[in-house]
């Protein structure tokens, strides 16, 4: 078979609620969503942020990435995704969506994505991280942590805001000695087609409820493979996160540099 050829794409608004600017803000002296892009270029061979803003753009060209101007409309980075890869002509078979507040993506996560198209049934890929028993309950029922529920054969299931699965019969205290729970790591990767095909769907019920798009992908049929990644990273929605982010990228340099 034909190697895959892939293509990352590393959506990047500038009017975020929370933190405007953002991809611009300086960590350890360069901007946010330069990290991101040098750290998907180490992976990937083609690499392009795809924004709706001027002033991100430019900074992307200035320090020597490629980036490619996308509508403001989009409801999410799935769909602005999609018009960047229309807009760039790519031939890529397989889109890798990774999120331009992500300064610390790790190379093996982005690896990990690309493994799991190994299998001609794969649709779309993403990453899930274990829980660890010593995790906190708060950790566990944090609502903006998602969390996932695997098949045998490494799919998804579902995607929940709430603790999945309820584990009857015992205290909730006691829930991460007893049981495995994955939180949802947010980069994507999909073959061409299913990005196509998935931007031109409505959201469903489950998407509404939960407020996570990728149940309308389940809700449609669609698979989704799911890697394991051991990696913590620091994403960054808040001038509190990048001073978090600061404190992370100092202690990694101190341990042997940002790798």
């Amino acid at each position: 078979m034909k190697p895959l050829k892939y293509i990352g794409l590393i959506p990047a608004r500038y009017a975020s609620t929370r933190f405007p600017g953002k991809p611009l803000a300086l960590l350890g002296g360069k901007p946010v969503i330069q990290h991101v892009y040098e750290k998907a270029s180490g992976v990937l061979q083609e690499v392009y942020v795809c924004t709706d803003d001027e002033r991100i753009l430019e900074a992307v060209r200035q320090f020597g990435g490629k980036a490619v101007l996308t509508a403001s409309s989009h409801r999410s980075g799935t769909d602005r995704c999609r018009e960047a890869y229309l807009n760039i002509g790519s031939t890529a078979d397989v889109v890798v969506n990774i999120q331009g507040d992500e300064p610390f993506v790790h190379p093996g996560q982005i690896k990990a994505l690309q493994s799991c198209f190994a299998d001609p049934s794969t649709d779309i890929a993403t990453l899930v991280k274990p829980f660890q028993a010593n995790d906190s309950v708060e950790m566990l029922e944090n609502p903006n942590t998602p969390k996932v529920v695997l098949s045998a054969d490494g799919r998804a299931l579902y995607f929940s805001r709430s603790v999945v699965p309820y584990l009857r019969g015992v205290d909730r205290q006691e829930w991460l000695r007893c049981h495995t729970f994955y939180k949802h790591i947010g980069l994507y990767a999909y073959r061409a087609d299913v990005l196509d095909r998935i931007t031109r769907l409505n959201p469903g019920r489950l998407e509404k409820a939960e407020s996570l798009e990728q149940l309308r992908w389940l809700e449609n049929g669609f698979s989704i493979r799911v890697a394991m990644t051991d990696v913590e990273t620091v994403g960054i929605d808040t001038p509190e996160d990048l001073a978090r982010a600061e404190a992370f990228l100092a202690s990694r340099m101190q341990k042997g540099g940002d790798r």
